[in-house]
Parts: C-alpha cells; sequence; structure tokens
C-alpha cells in the first residue's frame, strides 16, 4: 500500500501546482474572510437580536440561535456538495487521460508499480483533493459561526465529507471512461452524465408512478437502481448540516451503495488497464 500513498501523494502536489486549484483555493479562503468580517450577531439570552451582512439587517429577531442558523448551515452544505461535484468533476477530468499519455505512462510502469496500484493512487490522490476542499470550506463557516453566534456543531463537516464520498464514486466511473478513450472532455461528460443520472436516482420513488406500468418503466426502475441515489446523499448532507433528523438505516443503504459503484467502477477500470499494452 505504500506504492498507491506515493502515487496520491504526487497527484495531490501536481494538483496543488495548478491554478485551477489554488484559485479554487482563493475564492474558498475570501468567501471565509468575507463572512468573517461582514456578518454580525447580536445574541442575547440564546435568541437573535439582530442579523447583519455588510451592514444590511437580515431580521430574525427573537429567533433562537439555532434554528436561525440552520438555514445558512443547510445552504452552506448544499454549495459545498453540488458546487464541490460539478467543480471536481471539471478540474480532475484530465488526471486520468495525462496518466496515459505516451512516454509518462511507460516511466510509471518501468517504476515498481503495479498497474492496480497507479490506478488506486491516482483514485485516493483525486479523493483527497476534493476532501481538503469540502472540509476547508466547512470547517471554516464552522469555526465562523460558532465563533460569532455560539453554536458548535459538526454537522457541516460531516456534510462535507459525504459530499467527497460521492464525488469519489463519480471520478471512478469516469476514470474507468478514461481507460477507453484518452480524453478530458470525454471524461468529463461521462461524470456529469453520471451526475445528473444520480440525482434523478435519487428521486426513483417519486418519479416511477408516473410512468405506465411496461417495459419503459422496467428499464428506468433497473436503470435508476444502478447508479449511486447521489440527490438522496445531498439531502442527508444538508439535514446533518442542519441538525435535523437523519434516516441512518437510508443513509447506511445509500452510502453503501455509493461505495459499492466506486469498487465496481475500479475494477472495470484495473480489468481494463491489465489488459492494455502500456
Amino acid at each position: 500500500m505504500r506504492a498507491v500513498g506515493h502515487v496520491a501523494g504526487d497527484l495531490l502536489r501536481e494538483a496543488l501546482s495548478r491554478k485551477w486549484f489554488m484559485a479554487l483555493g482563493g475564492v474558498i479562503t475570501l468567501g471565509l474572510v468575507l463572512v468573517l468580517f461582514s456578518l454580525r450577531f447580536e445574541v442575547v439570552d440564546g435568541a437573535l437580536a439582530t442579523t447583519r451582512l455588510f451592514g444590511e439587517d437580515l431580521g430574525g429577531r427573537g429567533e433562537a440561535v439555532e434554528l436561525a442558523l440552520r438555514a445558512i448551515f443547510e445552504g452552506s452544505a448544499w454549495v459545498v456538495f453540488y458546487g464541490g461535484v460539478t467543480f471536481g468533476i471539471v478540474a480532475c477530468s484530465d488526471f486520468g487521460p495525462s496518466l496515459l499519455v505516451p512516454g509518462r505512462i511507460e516511466l510509471l510502469l518501468s517504476l515498481p508499480l503495479r498497474r492496480w496500484e497507479l490506478l488506486v493512487g491516482t483514485w485516493i490522490g483525486v479523493l483527497m483533493i476534493a476532501t481538503l476542499g469540502a472540509v476547508y470550506g466547512a470547517g471554516g463557516l464552522t469555526l465562523i459561526l460558532g465563533w460569532k453566534a455560539g453554536v458548535w456543531t459538526i454537522g457541516p463537516v460531516v456534510a462535507a465529507g459525504l459530499a467527497s464520498l460521492s464525488f469519489s464514486a463519480i471520478y471512478a466511473a469516469m476514470l474507468a471512461v478514461s481507460l477507453w478513450v484518452r480524453s478530458a472532455a470525454l471524461s468529463a461528460a461521462a461524470g456529469f452524465l453520471l451526475f445528473f443520472a444520480g440525482i434523478i436516482a435519487g428521486y426513483r420513488d417519486s418519479i416511477l408512478p408516473a410512468f405506465k406500468p411496461g417495459a419503459g418503466r422496467e428499464i428506468f426502475r433497473v436503470a435508476s437502481g444502478l447508479v449511486p441515489r447521489i440527490s438522496s446523499l445531498a439531502d442527508d448532507a444538508r439535514a446533518i448540516a442542519g441538525s435535523r433528523p437523519v434516516d441512518l438505516q437510508g443513509l447506511a443503504f445509500n452510502v453503501g451503495g455509493l461505495l459499492l459503484f466506486a469498487a465496481a467502477a475500479l475494477a472495470l477500470a484495473t480489468w481494463r488497464f491489465e489488459g492494455r499494452d502500456s
């Protein structure tokens, strides 16, 4: 596993040297700084006396602090989840194709590395990138709001972890696609296709009754059952961030399906990679 760690570390260093990721870090930091200096709470006996953003009164007087911040935490969870996955698909789409560039792949294969170690190391490296960005943003916001309003919760950080986990399954499929077609554009297209399919799959129970009994209904039922329920995980992330009750059994089922899908995609990618000449 040491070889896998080396590959993941090299990919992380490569990502940190790219302008894309430096810009992302700068945007997140700028957003946190703006929140830190522009958002003001006045709390009296556990209730909000006033809330100001850039000097504008946002109301909320007399409302319990925990309830007032719930909307902020839930909104930030959605931004981190959907925005993070979207950015990850675009920014990481060329890691797989660049792995197979002539000259580089021969060099990598000449090292004491197995092919599956290259793939798994690349996947773990991308997961590390996604997790660092999500946790940095969610954790920074949690610390700022906790300091300003006195409400401390780990919910937004857990929600950020779910977002990273969701992207890891999508990227496993993108990596597999890269081994058939060495194209960053097609890798990103596959990622977005799975992303949207996962959003639809999360609402399959609500959509199924709209189909008439027949082949179309069965095709949709089977197809939607093969992809991770991304929107369900997004809803769970929002609920966790807002300290709302969560169906733990349903969450465990969705996370298990996500991990199973990622494992299957990585197994398919490994099978394809082992069958390539280089």
